[in-house]
């Protein structure tokens, strides 16, 4: 799907032609829209399939005076249960006046429009542009970092008490989000490192601080990441261990009661035996059975308690 924006008083408005200074952003495109767009802007192909290839790593790219960027982005899907915290990559191509946004899924969630409106972000400005989105990359990832951590909180707190490997499993999902949070951090540091360098886009003094801040939350995202992915590391061994010992736990306690009732199943057998047994005259024999049977079942009982065998 292909939509186009104009800025106008740092609202977004949707028109249906290219205009000057227009942002076109592109989401979950067609092959016949790809095409279309490359020749009508004149853009290499491959500008536009890059980005939409999940593995594609942060980049920058020139060709003709067209710039490709490409910068790593958090996605999150509550229908995915193994893994809904991934990352996407989205390419951000300048072609003359002309902003580009290319992406398999949608970036305005990245960008947090609210009714078409955001704050000081101006498709006028590419530059403050482009860097709005490093921006809203870096905090985003800071957001699912944090929730994240309230995830494992919460799995952590289910498996004091499990003996399953479900809880495990949900750890182990969620250290893979860690593992692709990480990797594409460290891409888009690269990328915005490299970017610095080679003063592609022409920054002035408030963009580079503005770009100097986005690289301090980059590294701030990638600290917190380094830290959880360990802490989950070490979580997740000790709760193996914990749902091993909960496991040994109840078999011991199943082995008592079998141990326990085994007892007066013991003595009902020998009872029941077609032989000449003590007490089988006896009009009490009944109560004397059953009287032996308990007193034994409450000696075990109060052994096993005594070596804290339950």
């Amino acid at each position: 799907m292909i939509r186009i924006f104009r800025c106008c008083e740092s609202k977004f408005i949707s028109t249906d032609k290219v205009e000057s200074n227009c942002w076109i952003n592109v989401s979950k495109p067609g092959s016949d829209e790809l095409d279309k767009l490359s020749k009508d802007l004149n853009i290499p192909l491959d500008f536009l399939t890059d980005p939409l290839d999940v593995d594609e790593r942060a980049r920058i790219e020139t060709e003709d005076n067209i710039i490709l960027i490409v910068v790593r982005v958090p996605s999150y899907d509550p229908n995915n249960s193994e893994v809904p915290y991934t990352t996407l990559p989205v390419g951000i191509i300048l072609v003359n006046d002309l902003i580009i946004t290319v992406c398999s899924g949608d970036i305005n969630e990245i960008l947090t429009l609210n009714n078409g409106r955001t704050k000081n972000l101006y498709t006028q400005n590419a530059r403050r542009f482009i860097l709005h989105i490093f921006n809203r990359t870096a905090l985003s990832f800071l957001k699912y970092l944090k929730e994240i951590n309230k995830k494992t909180g919460e799995t952590e707190a289910h498996l004091h008490k499990s003996l399953k490997n479900e809880e495990l499993i949900k750890l182990l999902n969620i250290e893979k989000s860690l593992v692709f949070f990480t990797t594409s951090l460290k891409s888009n540091e690269l990328m915005m490192e490299r970017l610095q360098k080679i003063e592609i886009l022409k920054m002035d003094s408030e963009d580079k601080d503005l770009l100097e801040d986005v690289l301090i939350d980059n590294k701030q995202a990638i600290e917190m990441a380094n830290i959880y992915s360990n802490i989950l590391s070490g979580m997740m061994d000790a709760f193996a261990s914990v749902i091993s010992n909960n496991l040994n736990v109840v078999v011991k306690l199943l082995t008592s009661f079998t141990i326990i009732l085994m007892i007066p199943t013991l003595i009902a057998s020998i009872y029941g035996m077609n032989v000449g047994l003590p007490f089988q005259d006896s009009p009490h024999a009944f109560l004397i059975t059953m009287g032996i049977s308990l007193s034994l079942s409450v000696t075990s009982v109060l052994i096993f308690l005594k070596n804290k065998w339950f």
